[in-house]
């Protein structure tokens, strides 16, 4: 069995020459940073006669516990500069955020271990408990006392670099994209002001993701990472947005930005979004979602699958097609399960529910919950009470996201810190 090493039991100790004489002081360990599941140890830096030397892992033997042995004939003198892309285990990972990309949560390096693998000495895990910060101030008896508690294997992690001098890496898009929106925003929301701009420059790669990610935000947050980009920086993100969530964000903003953003917008979302933006942010009107499917009476199953598939409502945002006659009155609401199940030439209506709720856009957001409670509604249209015309959608999630107190991600459990 491979014996893991803690990265605190080297720091600041003797580094000790082939007879056992102290040559210098341990200040840190060096790994490269890549595609590496396990980034691969490259060295060590020691401090000798106040200088920091860098020490090659080549020269590094009989790496124990507690104490390391200088193999080399002499050390290099020249003071150490660190190549791009590598990381000092102590100064840049210990005690600091990392991601853990498996539960989508941040947690603190309280102790990095390393180990050797098929001769190569690799970092293997980071130890987020409170046994290693405890031995580490207050010595190892100390901590031995405390519960061991899980090491979460390197391979899941991802470190923020940006404060990294020499650092060309940052955080891989490709693995955050494997997260869900919410779960990214909630690593922002936890994360300093610097390690939020990095998770928000990985998925700016992505700009449907990015937008998705911008919507999860809360209110603070949307603002914070706002004021750095310029009013057509600002429309261009928006403009991929939820028109809802888009006036929301856009009523937040700084008076004298509010025009110049909402003017960068397409001309259909700008149209949109001003409709939005015309009622109370606690109504029915304030928090609708324009973007919905809707089909003539007339259409076939096939030919309402077909708007689905044309459409430019995201995936999650779907709960139904709407069925309206030929004065644009909804006379029907189909679901997706029973739009699949039927036939292509069967008419979309003959399998929608005909007998149908909506809420009117003055509604405060506690009468629409009841009607959606009462109902056992995921959806519920909202329509315009003079024309009894069908002008946007309100989402449970939506609703929900909108009514639960602050806070209540915590209370269940649900937020990004590791506990």
């Amino acid at each position: 069995m491979t014996d893991i090493l803690h990265l605190s039991t080297f720091l600041r100790r003797p580094i000790f020459d082939q007879d056992g004489d102290r040559i210098g002081r341990v200040q840190d360990l060096v790994a490269r940073l890549g595609d590496d599941a396990h980034p691969p140890i490259v060295g060590a830096v020691i401090r000798i006669e106040g200088r920091n030397l860098f020490v090659p892992i080549r020269k590094i033997g009989g790496l124990v516990e507690g104490r390391m042995t200088f193999q080399g004939k002499r050390v290099d003198l020249r003071r150490f500069e660190r190549r791009p892309g590598e990381l000092l285990l102590a100064e840049d990972l210990l005690a600091r955020n990392l991601i853990n990309l498996v539960r989508g949560r941040l947690i603190i390096a309280n102790e990095i271990e390393i180990a050797e693998i098929d001769g190569r000495w690799e970092v293997v895990g980071v130890d987020p408990g409170r046994r290693p910060f405890f031995r580490r101030v207050l010595g190892q008896r100390m901590g031995q006392r405390l519960k061991a508690e899980a090491i979460v294997d390197f391979a899941s992690i991802e470190p923020f670099v940006s404060h990294v001098p020499s650092a060309r890496l940052r955080i891989p898009y490709r693995k955050l994209a494997k997260l869900h929106p919410a779960q990214i925003a909630d690593l922002v929301e936890h994360a300093s002001h610097e390690e939020g701009e990095e998770i928000i420059e990985a998925v700016g790669l992505d700009r449907e993701l990015e937008a998705d990610v911008f919507e999860e935000l809360d209110t603070e947050h949307q603002l914070e990472f706002l004021e750095s980009r310029s009013d057509t920086e600002a429309a261009r993100l928006l403009t991929r947005m939820e028109p809802d969530n888009a006036a929301d964000l856009i009523n937040e903003i700084d008076q004298e930005r509010r025009l110049p953003i909402l003017e960068g917008l397409p001309s259909q979302q700008q149209v949109k979004v001003r409709q939005l933006l015309s009622y109370n942010a606690d109504t029915a009107g304030g928090l609708m979602n324009t973007d919905f499917v809707s089909v003539a009476d007339s259409a076939t199953v096939a030919e309402a699958i077909e708007a689905i598939r044309t459409s430019n409502v995201p995936a999650e945002s779907l709960h139904a097609v709407f069925v309206t006659d030929a004065e644009g009155k909804t006379v029907g609401a189909a679901a997706l399960g029973p739009l699949v199940k039927a036939r292509d030439n069967e008419l979309a209506l003959s399998v929608s529910r005909t007998q149908m709720s909506h809420v009117h856009p003055h509604w405060d957001l506690h009468r629409v919950a009841r009607k959606m409670s009462d109902f056992n509604l995921t959806v519920v249209p909202v329509l315009d009470e003079e024309h009894n015309v069908m002008i946007g959608v309100i989402t449970v999630d939506d609703l929900l996201e909108e009514l639960l107190p602050q806070g209540w991600r915590k209370e269940f459990g649900m937020t990004a810190v590791e506990e």
